[in-house]
């Protein structure tokens, strides 16, 4: 991993429960997506090939076809804002999926962002949205409050973007 590309110094720093930088913005968003194992494989699937967020609506270019270790990844919001990033790490594990990256140069942030599938002893299935960052680009720093409030929103809206992916496994 290429730790000079980062536009930030705590690379996988959103892999610790609650840290935040100094200077940055911390922002987890937790929702519900559905219960069982078939959901949960159905939820990893989706955020580990890029599908939950193409079917948000953004485009995502990306230098592999699953999310792994340095895949390079640019985000295009609207057609025109193009946010590259770099995989920090992912995690796969039995009850855990999914992954973070971390923002390189160019991107309207500066920070990490991590998107983790979860399932509980319960069954329950979980996506949280979890980063810190602040802004980098002058418009982001122009939008102030308007910003953050458009990052907490599409980490809620990835959350039900992917309850509707797994919903579709009790329709079929």
């Amino acid at each position: 991993m290429r730790l000079e590309d980062f536009t930030y110094d705590d690379v996988g720093g959103t892999g610790r429960v609650g840290f935040c930088p100094p200077g940055f913005r911390p922002m987890h968003v937790r929702t519900r997506i559905g219960e069982g194992e078939p959901c949960f494989r159905r939820a990893v699937e989706a955020v580990l090939t890029w599908e939950m967020h193409r079917e948000l609506g953004v485009g995502i270019d990306a230098s592999a076809e699953r999310a792994a270790p340095d895949v390079d990844v640019t985000v295009t919001l609207a057609g025109v804002i193009k946010a590259p990033c770099r995989i920090v790490y992912t995690v796969e594990e039995p009850r855990r999926a999914g992954w973070a990256y971390g923002t390189l140069t160019g991107h309207p942030e500066c920070g990490e962002e991590l998107f983790l599938v979860e399932r509980t002893g319960d069954g329950t299935v979980w996506l949280t949205v979890s980063a810190f960052s602040r802004p980098a680009k002058w418009f982001a720093r122009a939008g102030g409050p308007a910003t953050r409030g458009l990052q907490n929103a599409y980490a809620r809206r990835c959350g039900k973007v992917l309850r509707g992916l797994c919903a579709a496994l009790s329709e079929g």
